[in-house]
């Protein structure tokens, strides 16, 4: 239904694309060129001169005349002048519309295709072939032409739209490009089981389309499952201001987002080269993989380059100023058309574009824009893909400014979340398949995992300031974290490339971690890595003696099955999932350190307990060396009564005195009674 095939309409054959006039004013057998010229072959000598750039047609007043307005005006102004020679330079279409015009005119047949049709209504209409000056002019019949065999068929839309970039403004004033655009999103978003889809992906090896009464190829079997994505590569063929007009299209149409948002990305791997990673075919990132080249009959979905194309691909060192125009259009264009939703487009893809859109300088607007995007899906990022030089030559050698910025989008889009998690309705949920930050908790895990994976490779740079690590290092709430081995390793990194930091500094830097978050390998390691402050060693001396007794006591505590420790054990997996290579090789000879490490603590304890038993022994051994040097309360006692006793002896009191004398004699009177 969509192929250009043999059709009558209105009573007029179109099934061989023949365009012809009934009444034809100079017999002629045809057309002869002889180098730049064109000359018509008839006895009758030429009266008119037409000069288009660097070609030149000898033809007759009479054809034109009865046939063209503008001819018509213009050989009006030559009357008084003996050279008869008009120049055309500004026709659309050029030498090449305007040899078929002219065949018209003098009733020749011409083989209309649709790669001549937009030229040659365009050339029409500049030379004002109109019904008013006869019936079935040129501008009735390439309009024919035009609505009923082009908009019908799929590929002629693609190829009359492809033609059209030559003929602005007038292929935009005849509306000859938004009715190939809405032809085009209208195929694309109807039910792909009646395609005849044989010409989808297949580009010829010359631009032009093939006649209509050739022979067409066969169409697949009409059982043959059509792939989603059949319509991506004939679309991705087109100009960047065209594929935005079909896109619009077919958005406005309903098309699926995710759908519209892999188109984007194949045409911006066709046309932006620097955008394809080293290795990898393809920027949709899996989104209709499955049959993303089915449609292809040779299995390359690139071998076919034409137009702009031919121009960017270049060498991907220094951009020349033009080309460079032409991305940086492109760029700005895609940033404009990408669908709202959160995973219309992958992370990566965007993140590729923003760097592309930050070393073509584009505008700041869209640029924002653009960060707010992956900020919204900022928790797909990879270290790969987040690693965007900075294209300031003062400054650092990866654009932290812009991880910041990214990692503010997040969290305030994280926040927006949260605080208004009936916002959505059913069919949004239900569309986004569960995949907003708001039904996943470990999103800022991720985030902060990628943060500190993407420290560790920033700080190795020496114009890296402290304020900034600190600052980035900071921006996720502690919650985030549930282990600080990342952030511990990015301050190492990032104290082994500043050797020269102050005290105070290296204090500053340690802040940003917390010593009770890291697991015991990490604590192991810190407590013998001299580049830390002595204070923060001595914290992570204690919170391991810490986690060390808790882990003894819940071991003891805990049942046999069950594993208490089971989310530390998960934690180390990641982080050494996580851990960049070049800090991976650190570890291997640091495990040598952690087990000698292991057995002097071992050893000091055994000291100190040794020391604490010489400790008692020898304070018992003091006691007893000084008792016998105190003075008892019965020895003070009877020293007293001593002292007493002699007083009132020598006083001679009467009662005191009997009382003694009684207190001495009775004793010794019981003495001499045993005696």
């Amino acid at each position: 239904m969509w192929d250009s095939e043999t059709e009558s309409v209105g009573g007029r054959d179109y099934g061989n694309g023949v365009l012809s006039t009934s009444k034809p004013g100079v017999k002629t057998d045809g057309f002869e060129q002889r180098g730049q010229s064109w000359h018509v072959a008839t006895d009758i000598p030429s009266d008119l001169l037409v000069q288009i750039g660097d070609v030149s047609f000898h033809l007759h007043k009479y054809p034109l005349l009865s046939r063209s307005g503008k001819m018509n005006r213009a050989v009006y102004e030559l009357r008084d002048t003996e050279l008869n020679k008009i120049a055309l330079d500004d026709l659309p279409g050029g030498p090449e519309a305007f040899e078929l015009a002219a065949k018209f005119c003098y009733g020749i047949a011409v083989d209309l295709t649709a790669t001549i049709i937009s030229g040659l209504r365009c050339a029409a209409e500049y030379l004002e072939m109109t019904e008013d000056l006869e019936e079935g002019n040129l501008i009735f019949k390439t309009e024919a032409f035009l609505s009923y065999v082009v908009l019908s068929s799929w590929r002629d839309s693609i190829v009359v739209l492809k033609s059209c970039e030559k003929l602005s403004p007038w292929a935009e004033n005849l509306q000859i490009v938004r009715r190939c655009s809405e032809s085009i999103a209208w195929k694309a978003c109807a039910n792909p089981k009646g395609i005849r889809w044989q010409y989808t992906g297949k580009h010829p090896r010359s631009v032009s389309s093939p006649k209509w009464n050739e022979m067409k190829e066969s169409s697949p079997s009409r059982n043959t499952p059509v792939p989603p994505d059949w319509w991506f590569e004939d679309v991705s063929i087109l100009r960047i201001d065209h594929f935005v007009r079909v896109i619009t299209a077919i958005k406005v149409k309903g098309m699926r987002y995710e759908l519209v948002g892999a188109a984007i990305m194949h045409y911006a791997g066709k046309w932006l080269p620097g955008l394809v990673k080293e290795g990898s075919g393809s920027v949709s990132g899996g989104a209709v993989d499955e049959g993303s080249n089915s449609s292809n009959g040779n299995g390359s979905s690139s071998s076919w380059k034409g137009g702009l194309h031919m121009i960017v691909v270049g060498s991907k060192e220094d951009l020349p100023a033009v080309q460079a125009k032409d991305q940086r259009m492109i760029i700005e264009s895609l940033i404009s058309i990408i669908p709202p939703q959160k995973d219309s487009v992958s992370c990566s893809f965007l993140l590729r574009l923003l760097r592309m859109a930050n070393m073509l300088k584009v505008a700041p607007a869209l640029v924002t824009e653009l960060e707010k995007r992956v900020g919204m899906q900022f928790e797909q990022a990879t270290l790969a893909d987040l690693l965007i030089p900075s294209y300031n030559k003062h400054e650092t050698l990866y654009d932290v400014d812009l991880v910041q910025r990214l990692l503010e989008h997040f969290l305030v889009q994280e926040q927006s979340e949260n605080s208004s998690p009936s916002r959505q309705s059913f069919s949004d949920t239900k569309m986004y398949d569960g995949a907003q930050r708001g039904t996943n908790p470990n999103a800022k895990m991720r985030v902060a995992r990628l943060v500190d994976s993407y420290l560790t490779e920033v700080s190795r740079d020496r114009n890296l300031s402290l304020t900034k690590f600190q600052v980035l290092a900071e921006a996720l709430p502690e919650s985030a974290r549930t282990c600080d081995d990342g952030l511990y390793r990015a301050v190492d990194s990032y104290l082994k490339a500043h050797p020269t930091l102050t005290e105070h500094e290296r204090k500053r830097l340690c802040r940003v971690m917390d010593c009770q978050k890291l697991s015991i390998d990490a604590c192991m390691h810190a407590a013998q890595n001299e580049r830390l402050p002595l204070r923060v060693v001595v914290q992570v001396l204690f919170s391991e003696q810490v986690k060390i007794s808790n882990a003894l006591a819940n071991g003891l505590l805990k049942e046999p099955g069950e594993s208490h420790y089971q989310p530390l054990i998960s934690n180390r997996k990641t982080l050494l999932e996580g851990t960049p290579q070049s800090f991976q090789e650190g570890w291997a000879s640091a495990k040598k350190d952690i087990n000698t490490l292991k057995f002097e603590l071992e050893t000091m304890k055994t000291k100190y307990l040794a020391l604490q038993n010489d400790m008692e022994t020898l304070q018992r051994q003091f006691d007893k060396v000084t008792k016998p040097k105190q003075t008892s309360a019965w020895t003070t006692g009877w020293k007293k009564l001593t002292k007493l006793a002699k007083a009132t002896e020598n006083n001679d009191i009467g009662p005191q005195v009997q009382n003694g004398d009684l207190s001495r004699k009775t004793p010794r009177r019981w003495r001499n009674s045993i005696s």
